[in-house]
């Protein structure tokens, strides 16, 4: 699985959310989305895509814990926390090493010239619990 992390504020800036600082252009968009088009197709066309979701912003998230045994819902965005989950791929493909160069090149989708991003840009590679990769570890 391929995590992608974002935060509110990048999330801001890619829709474009009154205030945002550095709003992304629709070409800017439209880059990003001709390259993540062209990396899902690459993994379509190689057979080792299986699924790929994006999720809402972190405003829209809601944290489930417990206090003295009663659930205690807090929603979205938190303020301690600087990233957040902002989608998954899942492929299946020959080894561990293969998941990480299929994700390091994700290293290149494009983004607005001068962009500040909220955090250092990265993604992690993880295997499923289960999968014959896991056992690679």
């Amino acid at each position: 699985m391929i995590l992608i992390y974002g935060s509110q504020r990048d999330f801001d800036a890619l829709t474009g959310r009154p205030g945002a600082q550095a709003p992304w252009s629709a070409e800017d968009l439209a880059k990003m989305g001709a390259f993540m088009e062209a990396w899902n197709n690459d993994l379509i066309e190689s057979g080792e895509f299986v699924d790929a979701q994006g999720l809402t912003a972190p405003v829209h998230a809601r944290r489930v814990s417990l206090r003295d045994g009663v659930p205690v819902v807090t929603d979205g965005p938190y303020a301690e926390t600087q990233e957040v989950l902002a989608g998954y791929n899942i492929v299946e493909c020959d080894s561990f090493d293969r998941a990480t160069e299929i994700a390091a090149r994700l290293a290149g989708t494009p983004h607005p010239e001068g962009a500040a991003l909220e955090h250092a840009w990265h993604v992690d590679v993880r295997p499923i619990a289960g999968s014959r990769h896991e056992l690679d570890l």
